[in-house]
Formats: C-alpha cells, sequence, structure tokens
C-alpha cells in the first residue's frame, strides 16, 4: 500500500491509500477521487518524506515489542505469585515436615508456602510429594 498526502484545489488536505500509484492516478481521471470535505474532483498529490524502513528502525520495533512481551509476562507471573502467597499458609523453615504430614493425611490438606534446603526438596519429591519452587521477583522498577 501507498499512502499519499493529498490536496484539493480549495486547500484543503487529507490522505489517501493506494495499492499501486496507477490507481491514484485513475481514480483522479475517473473523478471518484474527491475531498472528504467539500467534494471537489480536483486533487493532487503533496509533497510528502518517504518512509523508510532501516534496519535499525526494525531493530528498535522488535526491542520495544520484547520489552512490552517481557513487562507482560512479568506482571502475570508476579499477579500469580501475589495469588498464591495470599491464599497459602507460610510454614516457613517447617515445609518439609508440613508437606509431609498434608500429604500422608496427618494435617488437613491446604496450600503451603516455605523454605526448603536442595536435599528436602530431592526427599519430598522421591517420596510423591508434588512441590513447585515459588520465584523470588523484582520489585516494581527494578
Amino acid at each position: 500500500m501507498i499512502k499519499y498526502s493529498l490536496g484539493c484545489e480549495n486547500g484543503h488536505a487529507f490522505e489517501g491509500w493506494f495499492a499501486q500509484s496507477a490507481d491514484f492516478d485513475r481514480q483522479v481521471e475517473s473523478g471518484f477521487l474527491t475531498c472528504p470535505v467539500c467534494n471537489s474532483t480536483t486533487i493532487s498529490k503533496s509533497l510528502m518524506a518517504p518512509s523508510v524502513s532501516t534496519a535499525r528502525k526494525k531493530e528498535a520495533k522488535q526491542e520495544l515489542a520484547m520489552n512490552m512481551a517481557r513487562h507482560e509476562v512479568m506482571a502475570k507471573l508476579k499477579e500469580a505469585v501475589a495469588g498464591i502467597r495470599a491464599s497459602s499458609e507460610d510454614v516457613g523453615e517447617k515445609f518439609p515436615e508440613e508437606a509431609r504430614k498434608i500429604h500422608y493425611g496427618e494435617a488437613d490438606a491446604r496450600g503451603i508456602i516455605g523454605k526448603a534446603s536442595f536435599d528436602d526438596v530431592r526427599e519430598l519429591i522421591d517420596e510423591g510429594i508434588d512441590i513447585a519452587p515459588l520465584p523470588t521477583l523484582p520489585e516494581d522498577g527494578n
């Protein structure tokens, strides 16, 4: 598509989009192209700067899109972690013990969060206890 800056004989400026340059000429010759303000059919192209896509512009657009995607993913991740924290009991260092009690029916089933060593995590997984790490996320603005 080609975008032209157009003007009519009465000084009204507007834009037009055309599949190719010849389409503008055909529409003007047929009287199909009119000014949206005064309906004049005497239309001409105005001078305009070409829009040139450079590698730097493409890289900048890609970087902007990636940053926006990262921001969106981080916001959703923060929301999910906040929801888990809000609906779970923080049992701190007692996490392995409490996870086992819940798994073996010795304590009421509930969401818990806490801390566990690598060895404790491995043992819990070996026992068939479903656990997952909860990420520590940077604060807003970092």
